[in-house]
């Protein structure tokens, strides 16, 4: 099996995705990690609910609900976490929460990003269904979402930066479109990066996105318990 499990019971899985499998694919006779997991459970078709996502290019954390009670507490503290919920709810809500890591170019960075310091990156993206991209728009543009984010860079090297992200928001392909924006594609991107870092991946021999859900805090559906899970491993690195 591809994943690897960090934790299991009879109501959460919690498992690292590595790069290039989908979490659930509609194409009939390709992997992806839902069938990989239902094949490790065993059994007639158990049940796994799919709580959150990642882009197939990405690896990371993720935690799957084992029955129907835990994957709605579960979407719930995934929605709030996501800023999706409002009001009264919010405020009493347990919330889930996700950080990412990341390898950036800072080649055409102005100014580089600062060691320590925290910055907010806001702005609307608009995403194109049929082509699966989203884009920085205008405020006030039909159709178009806010998208929030905070990060710091925690390690400066030659034209590239590690940053550790946290997600105010979950929109579509959101780390990547706002960096890329920023002047800060991730390398390896080949779709969002520019023609520069495109080139220094290949330089540097990264084959993939470097982006990676590094932590995820959670509380278990049914114990209340709160649930913290890190690595720093990550597949650029080996």
């Amino acid at each position: 099996m591809k994943a690897t499990i960090l934790a299991e019971d009879t109501s959460i899985l919690v498992c690292f995705k590595p790069p290039g499998i989908a979490v659930q694919s509609a194409r009939l006779g390709e992997a992806d990690m839902v069938s990989e997991l239902k094949n490790y459970l065993g059994g007639r078709n158990p049940y796994l609910g799919v709580v959150h996502r990642l882009d197939q290019p990405v690896c990371g954390i993720l935690v799957f609900a084992k029955t129907p009670e835990a994957a709605a507490e579960l979407s719930r503290q995934a929605a709030h976490g996501s800023g999706q919920e409002t009001g009264k709810n919010k405020k009493q809500a347990r919330f889930m929460e996700k950080d990412y890591c990341a390898l950036v170019y800072t080649g055409e960075a102005d100014p580089d990003p600062v060691p320590g310091r925290s910055i907010t990156l806001t702005d609307y993206l608009l995403r194109d269904g049929k082509k699966n991209t989203s884009a920085v728009v205008p405020p006030g543009t039909k159709d178009a979402k806010r998208a929030e984010l905070v990060y710091e860079a925690v390690k400066m090297q030659e034209e590239q930066a590690l940053v550790n992200i946290r997600l105010l928001t979950g929109r579509h392909h959101q780390i990547r479109v706002q960096f890329a924006h920023a002047g800060l594609p991730l390398l390896g991107d080949t779709r969002y990066g520019s023609e520069k870092s495109r080139e220094y991946s290949m330089q540097q021999g990264i084959g993939g996105i470097c982006l990676c859900a590094c932590h995820l805090c959670f509380y278990h559906p049914v114990t209340g318990k709160r649930m913290d899970f890190q690595t720093e491993e990550f597949p650029w690195n080996s």
